[in-house]
């Protein structure tokens, strides 16, 4: 754990970037055409509620520096939660921003939000958590784990019920394990060149029957089962055992690069790519960044994040259109 907390306080406000002074960052989320809608409507998750649904953010910055040692104050976190609430607000999702939440803050807030009755009319729902974390958890402020599989369990078909068949996604800022991505030199590819705009930048298994269904003299028509976890979609900052370095993969004043790029794919992507293809888009923008930090492990070092997904439709946001029925 102390290593892990040299590492993350080494040049702490250091990056380099590709992208750094991208416009998009508060560019309008691109509305979505009345043409596109009707040709992907019926092929894809009903986003037909205004709001689209609740979106939830907790965002743990500050931790408890007695129970939490060896976590420190996620700098640039602020901004992360701040373009979050700003692109759901526009994307028609009702955001409540929660800042620095003990672990057991963190399911008494979620299992709230699960519990909101605005979700049976509702088409769908996001979570967003930011924070410190380990493979398969993230840390509240009090350096407790909330373990990853609960949140989705809370969420489940279960547990849930209000957000059966419709959409849910999560998107996780935390660190994965210990691991630091270095990079690997590309053999067959050009030479590494800097534009002018690159540069250090500021610091249950399956029956053959239904026994109730066969009962003599029960004639009533089963209800459909579902699978007890389904329809969500999850991006992660970072690969499965790999650690986001703070020094190069968060910066101060513009946030993380993983949320830097989701904004940018939201707003820019929503109007006519389904969700999963925005994910594969952010893949694609994160594998070109790398850190900047000369003279140290971080410097040049990558990072990828990644995307599971459980989804049984084509998940389009639709934005800014509004269908009249």
């Amino acid at each position: 754990e102390s290593a892990v907390k040299r590492a993350r306080t080494h040049h702490e406000s250091m990056e380099f970037s590709l992208y750094a002074d991208s416009p998009v960052i508060n560019a309008p989320v691109l509305p979505c055409t009345s043409d596109f809608y009707f040709s992907r409507c019926q092929q894809s998750y009903s986003m037909t509620s205004s709001p689209r649904g609740l979106a939830l953010i907790i965002s743990n910055v500050t931790f408890d520096s007695r129970t939490a040692v060896d976590l420190d104050r996620r700098k640039g976190g602020e901004v992360d939660e701040e373009v979050l609430r700003k692109v759901f607000t526009e994307l028609d999702y009702i955001a409540s921003v929660h800042r620095d939440l003990t672990a057991q803050e963190m399911r008494e807030c979620m299992e709230a939000f699960c519990r909101k009755p605005e979700h049976r009319t509702l088409s769908s729902c996001v979570v967003c958590l930011l924070s410190h974390g380990v493979e398969g958890a993230v840390y509240g402020t009090d350096g407790q784990l909330l373990q990853l599989d609960w949140v989705f369990e809370a969420f489940d078909n279960a547990r849930c019920p209000l957000l059966q068949n419709k959409p849910k996604m999560f998107f996780i800022q935390a660190c994965r394990g210990e691991e630091l991505d270095c990079g690997v030199e590309q053999i067959d590819g050009p030479g590494r060149t800097l534009s002018p705009s690159c540069e250090q930048r500021d610091a249950g298994r399956e029956e053959a029957g239904d026994a109730d269904s066969t009962q003599t003299g029960d004639m009533r028509r089963p209800r459909i089962k579902l699978p007890q976890r389904s329809d969500m979609i999850c991006g992660f900052a970072s690969l499965k055992g790999q650690r986001i370095c703070t020094a190069a993969m968060r910066n101060t004043k513009r946030g993380s690069w993983f949320i830097q790029e989701l904004n940018a794919a939201l707003r820019l992507h929503s109007k006519d790519t389904h969700l999963a293809d925005i994910l594969v888009q952010v893949n694609r923008r994160i594998k070109e960044r790398e850190g900047y930090a000369p003279g140290t492990a971080h410097h040049r070092c990558k990072e990828m994040s990644e995307f599971t997904s459980s989804l049984c439709k084509h998940l389009y946001l639709f934005p800014k259109y509004q269908p009249q029925y």
